[in-house]
């Protein structure tokens, strides 16, 4: 085992040492400062199967970055909606709880939070991209891997449009190289998302179970861009991409102690700096706010005092924590594996579909076949007790109560942002109908904020300097 030996540490210990014994033993041990560091890979390595496989296995670990391994859209997102709401100090989370994301003259923004979420998103795509290119030299088998590639990128691509304005950048790939590219429109986002998941389909074709695994995956991304996309025929669509997907499918991101906590786990039930949010909070009623606290609905349960403490880590706001991720690891919770796409999605979109074409005795039996026999949720959750709806007798509530068993079943997998803007973008609903308006709960009131800025940082890109969001409509 090499040792160091560095100046600012020594003694003299012995008398009688020559300066220039001293001169001539550091030269010899100049050669111990170019010792390897294990956690880098040099460009060299790259070009071996190993090298490929190092690859596909970082990008991996991004897409778990991007989704509930780090505070991700998933969570922002999420606090953006009514999902969550801070009880934190951080100024950057109180922000985005409030819709009111820091956004300077330059149509940019400083909170470094949203910074942070933005650019794993980015790399993530990067980093799957440039997988891509060496699997498909050095290991292109199984055909499923470099297709889990695609998804990778695909879904980078998807959670970016659903959270971000129109006007965001996204680059563009010469080989592994990623090249600063221009702003897009979120269509155009999804668009590109889209075309993602049909290279998915086009590499895995085998029958084997880890490419029907990545081929459902790519369906159900696929199909959510679609419906972010809109349009009689996008839904169409992606109903049909989606049938024959089993209810009980999962695609998960999953977590073990020693590489990391789920996220969600972390910042909620150990940190308490995220809060469930509810229709009321010490202001009283919410306006918009759905109430996954006081429904004690089962697809989320919550655990309040005296079974946790009763503050959050700002020390005022009453703490309500999640017990949808609450079942694996020690404490339970902190390796619990989350659905990035998942079979319930697809039976979700196809009562959407229905609902959008007029046929309300589908779109009503397809929710209530969910709630007779619940597939698994969150960690391992298997709600139960959960009566059968009935039709509320109009359009409007109907559309209402879609979103709604949407947002319950779906509680904290990042879909929630997505799914109010399309309230707004394609039902003509306005902001101030669906997102948390009125009096917030840490003084003054909601803003009007339907989407995140883009960061600061981006300005270095040349391809978007000065410009900065294009508008920020929902």
């Amino acid at each position: 085992m090499k040792q160091y030996i560095f100046a600012g540490r020594a003694r003299v210990v012995l008398a009688g040492v020559m300066l220039g014994a001293v001169i001539a033993g550091c030269a010899a041990q100049d050669t111990l400062l170019q010792a390897v560091d294990p956690d880098l890979i040099n460009p060299s390595d790259l070009n071996s199967p190993d090298g490929a496989e190092a690859l596909r296995v970082g990008a991996l670990g991004r897409l778990r970055t991007i989704t509930a391994g780090g505070e991700s859209m998933w969570l922002l997102g999420g606090m953006m909606t009514d999902e969550w709401k801070s009880g934190d100090t951080f100024a950057e989370r109180d922000e985005t709880d409030k819709r009111s994301v820091q956004y300077t003259a330059d149509k940019v923004t400083t909170n470094g939070n949203v910074t942070t979420a933005y650019r794993q998103i980015h790399i993530a795509r990067s980093a799957a991209n440039q997988a891509i290119v060496y699997l498909r030299k050095f290991k292109p088998l199984p055909a499923s891997n470099v297709a889990e590639m695609f998804f990778v990128k695909g879904y980078a691509e998807l959670i970016a449009a659903e959270s971000f304005c129109n006007g965001q950048p996204f680059a563009t790939f010469d080989g592994p190289d990623a090249i600063p590219g221009p702003p897009m429109t979120d269509a155009e986002a999804y668009a590109m998302s889209a075309r993602s998941f049909d290279s998915v389909l086009a590499v895995a074709t085998g029958t084997d179970a880890a490419s029907i695994a990545v081929q459902n995956a790519a369906k159900l991304g696929k199909a959510r861009a679609l419906m972010n996309i809109g349009g009689p025929a996008n839904y169409a669509a992606a109903k049909a991409l989606v049938a024959g997907i089993p209810t009980a499918y999962r695609y998960n991101v999953t977590f073990v102690q020693i590489s990391g906590d789920n996220q969600i786990w972390a910042l909620a039930n150990s940190a308490r700096r995220w809060v469930v949010g509810d229709s009321v909070d010490p202001t009283g009623t919410v306006k918009n706010a759905l109430p996954f606290v006081s429904a004690n609905d089962p697809r989320v349960p919550t655990l309040k005092a005296p079974a946790v403490p009763a503050l959050s880590f700002d020390v005022k706001t009453p703490f309500v924590t999640q017990g949808v991720f609450l079942s694996k690891g020690a404490p339970a919770g902190r390796e619990d594996p989350a659905a990035i796409v998942a079979g319930l999605d697809a039976r979700l979109l196809e009562a959407e579909v229905a609902l959008s074409t007029g046929d309300n005795a589908t779109w009503l039996a397809t929710l209530n076949a969910l709630r007779a026999a619940p597939p698994v949720i969150g960690g391992a959750l298997t709600p139960a007790g959960l009566a059968p709806l009935v039709d509320p007798g109009n359009a409007a509530a109907r559309l209402s109560l879609q979103f709604r068993e949407k947002a319950f079943w779906t509680y904290a997998r990042g879909e929630r942002l997505g799914d109010m803007r399309r309230l707004i973008r394609q039902y003509g609903r306005t902001q101030d109908t669906v997102f948390p308006t009125g009096p917030f709960f840490k003084l003054d009131n909601y803003g009007t904020d339907v989407n995140f800025p883009v960061p600061q940082a981006e300005q270095n890109n040349a391809n978007f300097v000065g410009l900065g969001c294009t508008d920020r409509n929902a």
